[in-house]
């Protein structure tokens, strides 16, 4: 099953990293953050007023709190307006 946004949505996953502290502990899921970095999977057409910067493959930084959480096919994504999308890394 794949997700195909409307208007201004993207969808995205986030990329996940093994943290370790500056004496050697692995952190957890659970200990640590939820991530702000993702990569985008799929792209939304725009709006009349929007246009799309973001595209498929981006790896970007998002609002904290932003986005609706869906599983799909055992896999969280989340769907994120283009306006809560921060930058784009390089």
């Amino acid at each position: 099953m794949s997700l195909k946004p409307l208007f201004d949505r993207v969808v995205i996953r986030n990329i996940e990293t093994e943290e370790v502290t500056k004496g050697g502990i692995l952190l957890t899921s659970a200990a640590k953050e939820k991530p702000q970095m993702a990569e985008v999977l799929a792209v939304g057409p725009g709006a009349k007023d929007v246009e799309m910067v973001v595209k498929v493959g981006d790896k970007v930084v998002y609002q904290k709190y932003a986005g609706t959480e869906v599983k799909l096919d055992g896999q969280e994504v989340i769907l994120i307006k283009q306006g809560d999308i921060l930058a784009i890394v390089e």
